[in-house]
């Protein structure tokens, strides 16, 4: 299994994996028109690769991307008496189904959690859904209190 950042090359695999994970737990999005779905994607991912924002992280194996992390760096406004570093926010965390429960997505986390105190990051947020709380919190994420949210109607 071969973990690195994400480059131009998996920009395909990338966005059938992004179809693959929404219908998988939204059956109802199997509707939706992937030609529109492919060039939003595309445009996002091709930015996203080479604006140091975003960091995609991938597992392959034999040249197929078997799960994919995306951290997106939020930076802080400054604070006068110290550095600000920004924070992580995780999304979009998926293996696809047959290689599930075999320790990839732990192997993943692993990596960016050393790459996340290598660089100073503050700190990293994630949303899981129920199910993804356990693999979470056996990789030494734990609980914050829940965030406000604001939705314009």
């Amino acid at each position: 299994m071969n973990i690195r950042l994400a480059e131009s090359k998996d920009i395909n695999q990338l966005i059938r994996l992004r179809w693959d994970f929404t219908v998988e737990y939204d059956e109802s999005k199997k509707n939706s028109s992937f030609d529109g779905f492919e060039n939003e994607c595309r445009t996002f991912l091709e930015n996203a690769l080479i604006n140091n924002q975003w960091f995609i992280w991938v597992a392959e194996k034999e040249g197929k991307i078997v799960s994919h992390i995306y951290i997106e760096l939020i930076h802080k406004v400054p604070r006068p008496g110290r550095v600000t570093h920004p924070f992580a926010y995780m999304t979009n965390v998926y293996t696809i189904p047959e290689f599930r429960n075999k320790g990839i997505g732990s192997e993943i986390l692993s990596l960016i959690n050393k790459w996340v105190k290598e660089n100073k990051f503050e700190f990293v947020i994630v949303w899981p859904s129920d199910e993804s709380i356990n693999y979470y919190k056996k990789n030494d994420y734990v609980h914050c209190s829940e965030p406000m949210e604001y939705f314009p109607s």
